[in-house]
């Protein structure tokens, strides 16, 4: 992990602290913080650091690097500061997913990853003040674990009724026009909304890319409202220390546990109607075919980053959550590693055995957390 420089972090940490004190503040004098050759250079490192396929220009690290990189980022933060800087357009890389269904991820050069980067530094902390505590999408010490681990915490606690939600081409479909204007209320410089919507409008009038550095950001703060209504929801209807509505949201995907005893099963009405509210404010159509309110007291299961969720019955007598991999991500799996299997069937086994092992070990540190011991085997076995 690449850190910044002490002098960044620490106004980093005071622009959170800010931020954080006075909600309705809207900061100004940004835009030279973005231009310092200490935010330029950190971000370089962050971007270096995940290296990552070139641009569409097909420029790599190691040719800025064979010409100098501090020459690179000189000539960068030259044409920041006299406004002469024009983003590129991403290069497009289509991902499979299941269903036959591909996923485009978009790819910028390295010198605009640089500078998103650089305004991500800069603009990350005042979001992330304001960011609510179901949201755990791409977030600084948050993790899909914890979100998972949050679900799970909410069927223990009498949360039966799941609002699972999907969110039809979310990333593709965010309106530029309501985005700025939620960076808007807590930014007043000019030129860093410039760039901004420079960045944005050089790959359409809409949708932020899966794949540019500073789209996390964006597309969480772009659904911040959502989370705001749920936190609502939450203190609303809480009694004492006992809460009734529990949600987790990791980018688009979102689920929202109910519970419903002492008469609160109006609730999961209450809020799918409201969501549907919110996503309408945002122009997100939900997918309506994928989209369910599940019953776990019926035995019921739903999905959520990779695991299928169900309650049981322990050893003990009481209820608690049983969450395994999904049979299609253990599927996918398969069909990675027999792909493997065949490329390579006349090579060395050792050869074979470096090819997959990393592949195994990034799945099974994922898949690790909830109850993936039958899985594991099984995927051990088949191998």
């Amino acid at each position: 992990m690449i850190k910044a420089p002490s002098s960044l972090q620490d106004l980093r940490r005071r622009i959170y602290v800010k931020a954080k004190a006075e909600p309705s503040w809207r900061f100004w004098g940004l835009f030279v913080h973005v231009c310092k050759m200490e935010t330029l250079q950190a971000a370089y490192a962050m971007a270096k650091s995940n290296d990552g396929a070139p641009g569409i220009d097909g420029v790599t690290f190691e040719d800025i690097e064979a010409a100098g990189a501090d020459v690179f980022l000189a000539q960068l933060r030259d044409e920041l500061v006299s406004r002469q800087y024009m983003p590129m357009r991403n290069r497009r890389k289509e991902i499979p997913k299941e269903g036959g269904k591909v996923r485009v991820l978009g790819i910028p050069t390295v010198r605009d990853r640089v500078v998103q980067g650089a305004l991500k530094l800069i603009l990350e902390p005042i979001f992330e003040a304001d960011f609510q505590p179901g949201s755990y999408g791409y977030r600084p010490r948050r993790s899909a674990h914890d979100a998972i681990q949050r679900v799970s915490e909410g069927i223990v606690m009498g949360k039966t009724l799941v609002i699972d939600l999907d969110l039809r081409a979310y990333f593709d479909n965010v309106r530029h026009h309501l985005l700025l204007a939620k960076v808007a209320r807590r930014v007043n410089d000019d030129d860093v909304m410039r760039l901004l919507k420079q960045i944005l409008k050089a790959n359409g009038d809409r949708g932020v890319p899966q794949g540019g550095v500073l789209s996390p950001v964006l597309s969480n703060l772009y659904l911040d409202e959502v989370d705001r209504m749920l936190e609502r929801a939450r203190e609303a209807t809480k009694e004492k220390v006992r809460t009734h509505v529990q949600y987790a949201r990791y980018a688009d995907d979102l689920v929202v546990l109910v519970d419903p005893t002492r008469g609160f099963s109006w609730l999961c009405g209450a809020i799918t109607k409201r969501l549907g509210e919110e996503f309408g404010k945002l122009d997100v159509e939900v997918n309506e075919e994928k989209s369910r309110i599940v019953d776990l007291t019926r035995e019921e299961s739903f999905g959520f980053l990779g695991f299928e969720f169900r309650r049981i019955r322990a050893h003990s007598g009481k209820w608690r959550p049983r969450y395994v991999p999904k049979l299609k991500k253990r599927t996918a799996l398969l069909q990675k590693l027999r792909e493997v299997f065949r490329r390579h069937v006349s090579q060395p086994v050792a050869r074979v055995v470096a090819i997959i092992n990393p592949m195994l070990r990034g799945w099974v540190t994922y898949f690790r957390v909830g109850n993936s011991t039958r899985c594991f085997g099984f995927v051990r076995q088949w191998v």
